[in-house]
């Protein structure tokens, strides 16, 4: 998960800042050790983080301006660290503080699962049958839908028989992006107003919005979108739509993995995208970024 950046002097703050949100564990320790904890929500959001931050460490100075950033789920938090809103340490506040309202706001045996292969209006049949929501909407034909533990079970088998191409449950234990946490989305916009207070947009930067797509063009109206998306579905097509329509030179993922390239190289093919977990050296991945026209 760390492979590029682990070594990096220029990432070595942002390991430190997640450790400092860990009880001291260093992130690279626990992503060796694997097994169950670093799924837990409080941990997966924080190496979630650290994936994207220590990775904008190393190959930030080296990125072309502007940029177009969007974050996707867990994220969206750490892509208003790169996109200078706010500092690492404060991006690792705000996520550890996310996780923990939202399991405080986790009631029953709750969790997520994906779905491919049906369109949208028979997956909003599925989720009205199983009481279930739909939380991120990746394509026309792919989605994450969430809820309570027996019905997201229920809904699998329910969707493998109406020929789903992959029906399966994610290790994430938390209903995220619906409305089963709205009081997390509440809590949220707290925690958000008084961290942020004195935050900017800078200048050469659109930051995208999760649930709608749409730029951030002020603090006024992007922190309550930020808070929203806890317990609001996540448009991911529509955030890459707002990527595409900016006619990017290339896109990056930062990780971790590169399930977000390969969507996003299916829904512009015509743009190059690679994720970092694509690179094997960090010098390698700052000369694919530099050399954008």
């Amino acid at each position: 998960m760390f492979e590029l950046a682990a070594s990096e002097p220029a990432a070595a703050p942002v390991f430190a800042a997640a450790a400092a949100v860990l009880g001291g564990r260093d992130p690279r320790d626990l992503v060796r050790q694997g097994e169950e904890v670093i799924h837990r929500n409080d941990v997966a959001q924080v190496l979630c983080c650290a994936a994207v931050l220590a990775a904008w460490a190393v190959i930030g100075p080296a990125a072309p301006r502007p940029l177009v950033i969007a974050g996707y789920s867990a994220g969206e938090v750490p892509a208003w660290a790169v996109a200078g809103i706010i500092d690492v340490k404060t991006a690792f506040h705000l996520v550890a503080r996310r996780a923990a309202l939202m399991d405080e706001e986790t009631h029953e045996p709750c969790g997520l699962a994906a779905i491919v292969g049906l369109p949208g209006h028979v997956i909003d049949g599925i989720c009205r049958t199983h009481a279930l929501h739909i939380a991120i909407i990746n394509g026309p034909s792919h989605f994450i839908v969430g809820g309570g533990a027996a019905g997201l079970q229920a809904a699998l088998a329910d969707a493998a028989g109406r020929g789903a191409t992959r029906a399966t449950m994610l290790p994430i234990h938390v209903a995220s992006h619906t409305p089963l946490l709205a009081a997390a989305s509440a809590r949220f916009a707290a925690v958000l107003t008084q961290n942020m207070a004195d935050a900017a947009l800078p200048d050469g930067v659109r930051l995208i919005s999760g649930i709608d797509g749409m730029p951030v063009r002020s603090l006024i109206e992007g922190l309550p979108k930020l808070a929203a998306q806890v317990s609001t579905t996540v448009d991911w097509a529509g955030c890459m739509d707002a990527c595409r329509a900016a006619r990017p030179a290339r896109m990056l993922e930062l990780g971790p993995g590169n399930a977000l390239a390969r969507m996003a190289g299916e829904l512009a093919p015509g743009i190059p995208a690679r994720s970092v977990a694509d690179f094997r050296t960090a010098e390698g991945l700052r000369r694919w970024v530099a050399s954008a026209p």
